[in-house]
């Protein structure tokens, strides 16, 4: 689907950069590009990936990314001016963000003269030279600029002339965004709103050239440069603070996914997009991936190993789920009554907590999602329906973990196919006092087809070690686990202030080359949470090869 005929606004992801200086929030690099990937199915314009030259993990994400580019988001480096007294084209930094390879380029500047005079310990002269150089050298190399202008509403506020010659030697240099920056989240929406118009009405001097906004003088320049808002949510004031930016004319929005960001977080993409599109009337993605909005914050939160927030608006699992007596009983009437949007317009689902028939539907649907259909007057349906809750209750969550779902339901339908019976196991760890080891040995017993199979493998960690040992257990009667791979293992505890007997959640994700899915296992025990999860990976894995297999000869 096109995009429709509103006003254009244009997304600026910074949850690979910016989004990472969250505290406790760790991601790889194949965890970067995962997230970049997602991002440019979502149909973000630009995705900041981070600071080539800053740590070697961004170096390589730029350069994967190069081999294997994005299908229609531009990756954006990310770096400082020049550091005083020094010139652009010297600057190591700057070759490496040339190194990138990147069109688009965010270079960040210092708006507020106690910043430059304190933190960098310049002269002003010097900051708005550090501002043109940077810029201009970049622009020489071909690199299209956008000027982030930190600090920007503090600095306006306390040094507006300042401020205001700082955006001049961006915007002479060739800078062709001007982003302004609430980087200590202080600023209120009247302010943000007042501040953004100024701004926008004084750049749209431009057209009179450099220092126009003083002198007046005709000039014929580049064109004016477009308004961006990057705000940070200190004071909860991070979404309302981009929405005022907009409404007053700014035409660029950085953000993140989920508001991930240092210090309290950044503008949250996942509430600005449905808010600035579905009603202030903008256009921002299609309709099309706007359903995909749910999907793509829950796919964040597991890739970066966060909680996903049930109760964030729109793509929150609570955003849409009606408890209180009253409103179920007006929501089952009119959704209208209690609820501000179609959830499905974000990829949301209603949930009615206390409704049986609720339940079971979405149990309903979930399974002909997997192509099993299901009658709900027979009883399979409804046990499937209160196992699902059996099971949460003790700590699974099978929305982020699909494919042991899917097994559980064949289990309640009686057509579950035994590939391997697991008879049990032995992990045995090496600890040298002094010395820090991750060896393991894993002993596993399994039965196939009647036949008792023991084995034994040694793995970087016991969880490697169980599950080299069940493939090797498996392989000579199931080659087709050669090709299966363990991609990816979560930890999560469950009820920590129990200590050493708190239960932990497992989640193990397992692909094939083309395919990927996630299996869970919960436990007091992390090694039998982590075997169960592992064990159901290879069964899934195992009941994909044999649906394929089972298509591919009814075909033939």
């Amino acid at each position: 689907m096109t995009r429709n005929s509103s006003p254009q606004l244009w997304l600026y992801d910074t949850t690979l950069r910016d989004g990472t200086q969250r505290e406790g929030l760790s991601v790889s690099i194949e965890d970067k590009l995962r997230i970049a990937k997602r991002l440019d199915q979502l149909g973000i314009p630009f995705i900041e990936g981070g600071w080539p030259g800053a740590n070697p993990k961004d170096v390589q994400f730029f350069w994967q990314l190069q081999e294997n580019p994005l299908k229609q988001a531009e990756i954006v480096a990310f770096c400082s001016t020049r550091r005083p007294n020094t010139t652009a084209a010297t600057e190591p930094m700057l070759q490496a963000i040339l190194a990138a390879g990147t069109r688009w380029v965010t270079i960040f500047g210092k708006s507020w003269d106690l910043h430059v005079t304190t933190g960098l310990k310049t002269t002003l002269e010097e900051n708005l030279a550090m501002i043109s150089d940077t810029i201009e050298y970049l622009r020489s190399q071909g690199r299209r600029i956008i000027y982030d202008a930190e600090h920007w509403f503090d600095g306006y506020k306390h040094n507006r002339d300042y401020a205001l010659q700082t955006l001049e030697a961006a915007i002479a240099s060739g800078a062709e965004w001007l982003v302004l920056c609430d980087t200590n989240g202080g600023t209120l929406p009247h302010e943000i709103s007042q501040i953004v118009q100024d701004v926008v009405k004084m750049t749209g001097a431009w057209g009179m050239g450099h220092g126009a906004w003083r002198t007046g003088k005709e000039s014929t320049q580049s064109p004016m440069p477009k308004i961006g808002i990057h705000t940070h949510n200190d004071s909860e004031m991070a979404v309302a603070n981009a929405i005022a930016a907009v409404m007053a004319g700014a035409k660029m929005v950085q953000g993140t996914i989920n508001g991930y960001g240092e210090r309290c977080g950044n503008a949250n993409l996942c509430s600005l997009i449905p808010n600035l599109q579905l009603k202030a009337g903008y256009s921002c993605i299609t309709e099309d991936q706007l359903t995909q909005l749910t999907e793509a914050s829950r796919f964040v939160s597991e890739v970066v190993n966060l909680a996903p927030d049930e109760h964030a608006p729109f793509v929150g699992r609570s955003a849409f789920a009606h408890k209180g007596g009253i409103h179920v009983s007006a929501v089952e009437r009119n959704p209208l009554t209690y609820e501000h949007i179609q959830p499905e317009q974000v990829g949301n689902s209603r949930r009615i907590v206390i409704s049986e028939q609720s339940g079971l539907s979405n149990v309903l649907a979930k399974a002909r999602s997997f192509g099993i259909e299901l009658d709900q007057q027979k009883a399979e349906a409804r046990e499937i329906l209160q196992r699902l809750k059996d099971l949460e209750s003790e700590g699974f969550q099978f929305e982020a973990a699909e494919a042991s779902f899917v097994l559980l339901m064949h289990e309640a339908l009686g057509d579950r196919q035994q590939f391997f019976e697991v008879k049990g196991f032995q992990v045995h760890c090496d600890l040298i006092e002094g010395k820090e080891t991750s060896n393991a040995l894993a002993t596993v017993k399994v039965a196939v087809d009647g036949k008792n199979i023991l084995e034994v493998a040694e793995g970087n960690g016991p969880v490697a070690a169980l599950d080299a040992a069940l493939r090797k257990a498996l392989l000579n009667f199931y080659p087709q686990i050669a090709t299966f791979d363990l991609t990816d293992y979560k930890v999560r505890i469950l009820n920590g202030h129990t200590g050493t007997a708190a239960k932990t959640r497992v989640l193990v994700e397992s692909g094939n080359g083309h395919q990927r899915w996630t299996t869970v296992g919960v436990s007091t025990n992390i090694l039998a949470a982590s075997y169960q999860a592992v064990v159901e990976g290879l069964e899934y894995g195992l009941l994909l090869q044999s649906q394929a297999e089972a298509v591919l000869k009814a075909s033939s």
